[in-house]
């Protein structure tokens, strides 16, 4: 998004931007802020209430974890609060400019599904953007090295998106993160004494730069088709038009652009809105593994049937072991397969073991709650170090499996990630409020950019529907296959492609902020977090 950018832009270019202005600068109203400071509030205690809860049966000697967690918390949650304001308002822009919603009604309206999007995310974007980490970093979550790659990505990521916002230069949260992944990646390679870049997935990584690079093409083409497309089929004059002073638009029409709205907000936060809260997760998990290391709601009957599959697992993955194959630790083995992706005969060795111990901590401990303590961080990393090893297989093609056994295999797979890679609701409901709150602080300078600095004319209804509606589709179906795409760049992209395609003019200065932004994003973001993760590690 551009926040503020300088792009002058004269009163013949957009009609009657005054008209929207005013609207921009009116105050929410006494009403409006008491509404929002009690769903604040509210959603502030609900997360308070039922993280006391689960920390109440922790039992720490030391008053520093809660301290320690307090001040993670604080920084991821500035992360999501910076992405609010970065990105979540871009929703709003065509409903403020073509009079759909009043600003201040359309951005409660946005926050409010962005909140449904965060609450019914699977997390599954959480976890794909996480499995870029390096193993060894995140088996040790909960020392030195875990804390430090954990604060250096967040850290970055809030610097690189706060110092673009203040250059008025348009930035893709997703873009920063990742970037800041592979920085700490490379730092923890070549701090560990080895040469080249081996501590980033790259085949991981790649399918996220496809996804990053493919949305916004996506989003310009596909918007400029289907306006297209509704200008050859719905012969309606007022749909292509520029608003007319401050009127509102006609009614099938003002619902259209409030549709389009809601479906981008919903797929910002059940998109987004993820990002941060795998990190949250980490933190949780390094800092109280006793209460977020395992999904305590895995009960007895659901650890029998783990067990059952595990066996069947054990099964399938004995067909493959050598009888040469010679094993040291399984855990140890299968970290090494998963960081240098070098199949080896011990490999298949190791996660036949792993499987068969799996089997046997859980059915020893009746259900994933009843872990000691001290156990539930090692039970964890078993079966995440053996869900890792299973994909990097599936994703290899290395040993082929039989379809039958790929069929045991994943749902073996679907079991282990059940019981590792959950997200509480308390920390849904946080990350939601974060990116609401960021949004009430941000969203008129996104606005401004999106309605006047992008094309030369005026924003007409079919262009907001068809930018909107494209955004919308694009970013849930990158949610359905667990990829990270940027909310800012799929929209403006797509405002861009309507103003193309409609032959309104594009104002080249934009644009080349945009350029700019995807140039040095992704360097920037992976300097500032290798920087960082070797000053925390000459301390931590």
């Amino acid at each position: 998004m551009d926040n503020g950018s300088s792009v002058a832009i004269s009163p013949d270019q957009v009609a009657n931007p005054s008209s929207v202005h005013n609207k921009l600068n009116k105050s929410p109203g006494m009403i409006g802020m008491v509404l929002f400071a009690l769903v604040l509030l509210g959603g502030i205690g609900y997360a308070v209430m039922h993280l006391a809860g689960d920390l109440a049966g922790t039992h720490m000697i030391s008053v520093w974890p809660y301290v320690l967690l307090g001040v993670a918390l604080l920084i991821a949650l500035g992360f999501e609060f910076v992405n609010g304001f970065h990105d979540t308002a871009n929703a709003v822009a065509t409903v403020i400019y073509t009079h759909s919603l009043e600003p201040h009604i359309a951005v409660v309206w946005s926050g409010m599904w962005n909140l449904i999007g965060v609450l019914t995310s699977s997390g599954a974007v959480a976890f794909t953007i996480l499995s870029l980490l390096p193993v060894e970093l995140i088996l040790q979550v909960g020392k030195g090295a875990g804390f430090a790659m954990v604060f250096s990505l967040l850290i970055a990521a809030i610097i690189w998106n706060l110092s673009t916002w203040w250059l008025g230069l348009p930035a893709s949260s997703s873009h920063t993160l990742i970037g800041s992944i592979i920085g700490v990646g490379l730092a923890n390679q070549w701090m560990g004494g080895k040469n080249g870049t081996s501590g980033v997935d790259w085949a991981q990584a790649a399918g996220v730069f496809r996804a990053l690079l493919i949305s916004p093409l996506v989003g310009f083409g596909c918007a400029a088709i289907l306006l297209l497309i509704l200008k050859l089929l719905v012969k309606k004059p007022e749909l292509y038009e520029s608003p007319k002073g401050d009127a509102a638009p006609p009614w099938w029409i003002r619902g259209l652009l409030i549709l389009t709205c809601t479906g981008v907000s919903f797929g910002h936060g059940s998109n987004d809105g993820q990002k941060g809260m795998g990190l949250i997760m980490l933190i949780l998990i390094g800092t109280v593994p006793t209460a977020y290391a395992l999904n305590h709601a895995i009960g007895y009957n659901q650890v029998q049937d783990f067990a059952a599959v595990s066996e069947q697992a054990a099964r399938a993955l004995s067909g493959y072991v050598s009888t040469n194959a010679v094993m040291d630790d399984a855990r140890t083995d299968l970290t090494d397969y998963i960081r240098t992706k070098q199949f080896t005969p011990t490999t298949m060795l190791a996660a036949r073991q792993m499987a068969v111990e799996i089997q046997n901590e859980v059915l020893s401990y009746k259900s994933l709650a009843g872990v000691p303590a001290d156990q539930q961080q090692n039970v964890r990393n078993d079966m995440y170090v053996e869900s890792e090893a299973l994909r990097l297989m599936a994703k290899s093609g290395d040993p082929k499996f039989t379809s039958p056994e790929n069929a045991v295999l994943a749902n073996y797979k679907k079991h282990l990630d059940l019981s590792t890679k959950f997200i509480p609701s308390w920390v849904k409901v946080a990350v939601a409020l974060a990116l609401g709150l960021g949004t009430m602080v941000g969203w008129k300078r996104i606005v401004v950019t999106v309605g006047e600095k992008i094309g030369k004319t005026h924003l007409t209804y079919a262009q907001g529907a068809s930018a909107e509606i494209v955004a919308a589709v694009t970013i849930i179906a990158a949610d359905q296959y667990h990829m990270p795409v940027s909310t800012t760049h799929v929209l403006s992209s797509g405002v861009a492609g309507t103003m193309l395609a409609n032959g309104s003019g594009l104002q080249l200065s934009t644009l080349r902020n945009i350029a700019l932004a995807w140039i040095f994003t992704l360097p920037v973001a992976a300097t500032l977090a290798a920087g960082i993760f070797w000053a925390m590690r000459q301390f931590i």
